[in-house]
């Protein structure tokens, strides 16, 4: 695409001050956060919607005095069809200025519909922090929503101040261009990258140096940003920062954090409910202006090995924290873990998966199509669902180009923390937004200090969840020459989950994967793995046992199946011919029916 460079050469001036009003059919890369692109729409003298990425970004301008005279109206959920039908007639002789997340979107389109029946040629279309919708798509589908409509808009427009590489192929259709403005001033901001082999131990000495190391004052709040509830509740507790802390999140996260009694949380930002501790998951990591008379001290915390959607994207996500702070910051640290188990994929190799992946599976759709019988189509469904290109099509079956370069991003960006080398390159790649200093410390290590140690708070997780964390650690520990302390830490995660740990030891993490961490189908494997190392003689009724089970019916059909898989199994070879009443030397039954089969009540266990 064509681009237009615009410089800007003070940072007292806005986007207002070099672009009178944003064209249509561009893609406006700001450069800048807080240069007031949303600001200069708002203003325009045209009809206007303006799609946001999150809620708090709508509730902060709609309650902004700057706009109290702009008959803002914000949309979202639980703000109906009605509701934006009855603005749209009060607002006669007004501008609208509609500002909608992307999943109500559809109902700001109905709306005018049904109102005035014309939508495409009545408003100017601008999607703010356009990188969402490549960043969030993976988890959050709907957010694309607005997409097949947005070039349906005569005029439209997107922004951010970090955008992606689209590749969706209706911007060069529809003859996009790009526009950049340029600061000709230095705006690069300043990071500190911390690469540690413990997080919790680095952040609690972030939080005593920063003081020092600035020159500001110790009980200046303090903004941490990280996009994992359990890690934000585990450094509060173990840090014993419960009581000076809040923590700003989406709704379910609020949940489950009063479920565990802490209950400043909010999932929108007022400068009311700001403590001397703010965490921010990433909700809030876009477009919120966080406005402040002091300048805070700013901690992003990463930790790969508890929760992947951790790691920051320093071109996209690093920016846009720093970004939030429209009267600056103290300073600003990234710590972080790094895990040589990450997988490093060039972007090459990534789209060259991505083609192969699609012809896969139109090879598969033409033997699906043509399939002779509704067995074979199922067939072939059933394979063509299992591919990684189903993961990157829209609901109605057609290529998701946001979905495609989503995947492409994140594992560009997962890619980074495989070393700390690789993540020092990936900062230095942005060097014209971030000035960055990284402290190297000694190399990975698992953490061995006690009373730093990153404790998971388990009692707030379900018990999958929390099974899914030890697999994690025991993984990272290894079998091998344990130290002492690694030793100790194993004995604890045993304690907290024997199943879990003996699972582990005999069977492994990759079964215990496969199962998708099924009790049930870990314990049949755990008796199968026993049976096969020492053949105690009863590990096929038990197998039996955790395969049926009393007060339960089963078709006589299953029964016969699931006992010869039983004896395949275990290699054994049964005293008699396997029929369903085989199952009678184990369980006392009773005849039943399931539908019109012939089934076996299970009554009592014989052994």
């Amino acid at each position: 695409m064509e681009t237009t460079y615009i410089e800007i050469d003070s940072p007292d001036k806005h986007l207002s001050d070099v672009l009178e009003e944003i064209p249509s059919n561009v893609i406006l890369y700001k450069t800048l956060t807080g240069i007031g692109a949303t600001y200069s729409e708002i203003k325009a003298k045209r009809h206007s919607i303006v799609i946001e990425p999150n809620v708090p970004v709508i509730t902060s301008k709609c309650n902004s005095a700057k706009h109290k005279d702009d008959n803002l109206l914000g949309v979202y959920e639980g703000v109906t069809t009605d509701r934006i039908i009855k603005y749209l007639r009060a607002s006669r002789g007004k501008y609208y200025k509609i500002l909608t997340t992307p999943e109500s979107f559809p109902k700001v389109k109905n709306a005018f519909l049904t109102f005035s029946g014309k939508i495409y040629n009545t408003c100017f279309l601008l999607i703010d922090e356009a990188h969402k919708t490549i960043k969030d798509v993976d988890y959050r589908t709907d957010i694309v929503l607005p997409m097949n409509d947005f070039f349906k808009f005569k005029d439209k427009a997107l922004v951010s101040a970090t955008p992606l590489k689209f590749s969706d192929p209706r911007f060069e259709e529809n003859h996009f261009s790009i526009i950049k403005i340029e600061p000709t001033y230095d705006y690069a901001k300043e990071i500190d990258v911390k690469p540690a082999t413990n997080v919790l131990r680095e952040v609690w000495e972030e939080l005593d140096w920063m003081p020092f190391i600035t020159g500001q004052g110790k009980d200046n709040p303090y903004f941490i940003f990280v996009n994992s509830i359990d890690i934000i509740y585990s450094i509060m507790s173990r840090l014993k920062l419960l009581d000076k802390s809040s923590v700003f999140c989406a709704p379910k996260s609020i949940d489950k954090l009063k479920q565990n009694k802490f209950t400043r949380c909010y999932e929108n930002w007022e400068v009311d409910n700001m403590r001397q501790y703010n965490f921010f998951t990433s909700r809030f990591f876009n477009a919120v202006d966080i406005e402040l008379d002091f300048k805070p001290y700013v901690i992003l915390v990463t930790d790969v090995f508890f929760a992947d959607q951790t790691m920051f994207d320093p071109y996209s996500d690093v920016v846009q924290i720093i970004g939030r702070f429209r009267n600056g910051i103290a300073a600003v640290t990234h710590i972080t873990n790094t895990n040589y188990d990450l997988p490093q994929r060039s972007e090459e190799v990534l789209n060259e998966f991505v083609r192969t992946s699609e012809e896969v599976y139109k090879v598969l759709k033409t033997f699906y199509d043509a399939a002779p019988s509704k067995g074979a189509r199922e067939a072939y469904r059933a394979a063509m669902d299992s591919l990684p290109f189903n993961q990157m099509l829209d609901i109605d079956k057609n290529k998701n180009w946001f979905a495609i370069d989503n995947y492409i991003n994140d594992a560009l960006v997962t890619g980074y923390y495989h070393d700390r080398k690789s993540l020092q390159q990936a900062y230095e790649q942005h060097s014209d937004v971030l000035t960055t200093y990284v402290f190297v410390t000694a190399d990975n290590s698992f953490p061995t200090d006690e009373d730093f140690r990153f404790k998971r708070e388990l009692k707030m997780l379900n018990t999958k969840d929390r099974r899914k964390q030890i697999v994690r650690l025991l993984a990272f520990l290894g079998s091998n020459d344990l130290t002492e302390q690694e030793r100790e830490y194993k004995a604890d995660l045993r304690r907290t989950d024997p199943f879990i740990v003996e699972a582990y030891e005999l069977v492994g993490k990759e079964v215990i994967e496969e199962v998708d961490y099924s009790y049930a189908e870990i314990k049949k494997r755990m008796i199968v793995a026993q049976f096969l190392t020492d053949a105690k003689g009863t590990e096929t009724i038990q197998l039996i046992k955790a395969s049926f089970k009393v007060g339960m019916k089963y078709r006589l059909t299953y029964i016969k199946e699931e006992l010869t898989r039983i004896f395949q199994l275990l290699r054994v070879t049964p005293p008699n011919k396997i029929t369903a009443k085989s199952i009678n030397l184990y369980f006392d039954t009773q005849d039943a029916w399931i539908r019109k089969d012939k089934a076996l009540l299970l009554i009592s266990e014989k052994v």
